[in-house]
């Protein structure tokens, strides 16, 4: 399979509409939509979500875009520190918009005076779909590549080069998908909502797998080159895994504490 989708989805004069930009304005509503559903349950108060969503928004994009520069391409911002800014010009990494998330969010709960783990435990569900509508704008743009591959479903991304090669985008973007149905059904089956910690807990360790993972079939993302037999991508993704681990082995052990009190 060949691709070679036009980023712009509509021209309106001098005005253009990217796939990616809407792609990524319905990733932000479908979180959205999911947070309104679970405050929805837990009589919690939906209209302060809409000063949540800016937090949030601010501290992806900033976080996603100086996660870029400084864990991607340290050299080349550092040298052309005004290029920081141009996020027009592309370049935002997953890992740095999930540390500016959880600082935004830090804030907003002390502002707000709400429990922090518990709201990232929540906010876990909505990410990950989140995450789904994102992983899919790469795809359309061609952008996050993988390696050459002879697998039947390769495809060939005509704007990098003409080799079959690995659909990574769309692999990480199902992954997080199944996990966005994996959390809600347990949000909604299971006790595990009353263990705190514990559903973000396993959203790091699941999305942080996966991400390790796929990075063995994408092409280098750093612009430097290391000795390492990780890339920069998983070495990043380690920290975030041993977060999860201890965050849903401590949820669990505190929660059977209490019931055996």
């Amino acid at each position: 399979m060949i691709w070679n989708v036009d980023p712009i989805l509509l021209s309106l004069g001098p005005l253009q509409i990217h796939w990616y930009g809407v792609l990524f304005a319905t990733a932000i509503l479908s979180g959205f939509q999911v947070m309104k559903w679970i405050y929805k349950q837990e009589n919690r108060d939906v209209e302060s979500l809409d000063s949540l969503l800016i937090y949030a928004v601010v501290g992806i994009i900033v976080g996603a875009r100086l996660g870029h520069c400084f864990f991607y391409d340290p050299a080349y911002y550092l040298a052309n520190p005004m290029k920081i800014i141009a996020v027009w010009e592309g370049g935002l990494a997953s890992h740095g918009g999930g540390l500016g998330a959880i600082l935004a969010v830090f804030f907003y709960c002390k502002k707000d005076d709400v429990n922090f783990i518990w709201l990232l435990d929540r906010l876990a569900i909505a990410t990950s779909i989140f995450g789904f509508f994102v992983r899919m704008a790469n795809f359309i743009n061609s952008e996050i590549i993988g390696k050459p591959t002879g697998v039947p479903w390769a495809i060939v991304f005509e704007k990098y080069d003409f080799l079959p090669r690995h659909p990574v985008q769309v692999y990480e973007a199902i992954a997080y998908l199944s996990i966005f149905v994996f959390l809600l059904v347990m949000y909604r089956t299971t006790k595990i909502k009353e263990m705190a910690g514990a559903l973000f807990g396993a959203f790091l360790c699941l999305v942080f797998t996966a991400r390790f993972s796929l990075e063995f079939v994408k092409i280098k993302q750093a612009a430097y080159s290391s000795d390492l037999a990780l890339n920069t991508g998983q070495l990043l993704s380690i920290p975030f895994f041993i977060a999860g681990v201890v965050l849903l082995v401590s949820a669990v052990v505190r929660y059977k504490r209490t019931q055996t009190v």
